[in-house]
């Protein structure tokens, strides 16, 4: 499953530069598909494909946030989520409409960074 930022958040920024994936906005930012993996561009299998520099709406106006589609706990990188690991008020916590196995994050952590 994927992490989320609860609106205990006190925006620190402490969690963002941890992010290997580069999943992690501050509030009110746009996030980009191709910023912090090997993505040039987004085919969505619809006939919709975008480039991964196409900015994108941010999640959220207020908080930090993390883009779901890009996080993947860490997993393939590091042991635990290193955002919940540094969080000082524990606000990275799994997000319970992710729900994603092992599997499907390494999946993901393989297609974000090009790794055949």
């Amino acid at each position: 499953m994927a992490i989320m930022i609860t609106d205990e958040c006190i925006n620190c920024g402490a969690c963002e530069p941890e992010c290997p994936n580069t999943a992690i906005y501050e509030g009110g930012v746009e996030w980009t598909w191709g910023g912090g993996t090997e993505l040039t561009e987004v085919d969505f299998g619809d006939g919709t494909v975008i480039s991964g520099k196409a900015p994108q709406a941010p999640v959220s106006n207020e908080f930090y946030y993390i883009v779901s589609d890009k996080c993947t706990e860490c997993m393939g990188f590091h042991e635990e989520p290193q955002c919940a690991a540094v969080c000082p008020v524990d606000c990275c916590v799994p997000d319970p409409d992710q729900v994603e196995d092992e599997e499907t994050l390494l999946a993901k952590k393989a297609w974000l960074h090009a790794e055949a």
